[in-house]
């Protein structure tokens, strides 16, 4: 398979307004982002973004940059445009905000479309690691069926443990896609279940795509606020 890793990044962030460019460890986010996926070593690595001063920062690194229009809803529809004349064959999306991914999760995500090769797209899942994480919202749960595609996401808690207990699986926000159905994707109705839960992917089920989910141990936090970006720092620290 011919892989192009993508990364989407922006400065327009609600939470945390330049983000990608915030300094973690003495370097922009960005670039501890793209030291992972290079490590990753499924082949070459770009950044999808509409912001010059991103670009400045990615043109000092071994990474592409891919200037694209700054109108875009989700990562997903940038990394679309990005690879429109691209030479690929699968995408994988790497959320710009992820500088602790680990490489191992990176590969692991892309297996799925080695066994079908009719395989829209694929993410990964661990199990959750908390009671409390199965309540709060903002931690995704995943429900899969017996082939290892995903049934439904949610911020509620799923599947329901009325039993008394519940072996859920919390979501991982990185995705593959291939790359004739990230071209389609951008052209897909949002449905009410997204819109509901905030959740993009459900998207792709609604209107009947799969999913492919692979479960193990995978660590991946993401930077969403300036605390967020401190506990990175203390993580990195530690390592």
């Amino acid at each position: 398979m011919n892989i192009a890793i993508g990364i989407p990044a922006r400065m327009g962030s609600t939470r945390f307004p330049g983000k990608p460019l915030a300094l973690l460890a003495g370097k922009p986010m960005i670039l501890h982002v793209i030291e992972k996926a290079l490590q990753a070593d499924l082949g070459p690595v770009f950044v999808a973004t509409d912001d010059e001063r991103i670009a400045e920062a990615v043109q000092k690194t071994d990474a592409a940059v891919c200037m694209t229009s700054p109108k875009h809803p989700s990562g997903s529809d940038r990394l679309a445009e990005a690879v429109r004349e691209m030479d690929c064959d699968i995408v994988v999306n790497v959320q710009g905000d992820e500088p602790l991914i680990d490489p191992a999760a990176i590969r692991a995500v892309v297996k799925p479309f080695s066994k079908d090769a009719y395989l829209p797209m694929a993410t990964l899942a661990h199990p959750l690691r908390s009671e409390s994480d199965l309540d709060d919202a903002n931690v995704v749960k995943v429900v899969c069926n017996a082939k290892n595609r995903a049934m439904y996401f949610s911020r509620a808690s799923i599947p329901y443990p009325r039993s008394g207990s519940a072996h859920s699986l919390q979501h991982v926000g990185l995705y593959a896609y291939r790359k004739e159905f990230l071209l389609i994707y951008p052209s897909l109705d949002p449905c009410e279940a997204e819109q509901t839960e905030q959740l993009e992917q459900l998207r792709v089920l609604y209107h009947g795509y799969d999913i492919a989910v692979t479960v193990g141990d995978f660590h991946c936090i993401g930077v969403d606020t300036p605390e967020d970006l401190a506990k990175a720092e203390s993580m990195l620290s530690s390592l």
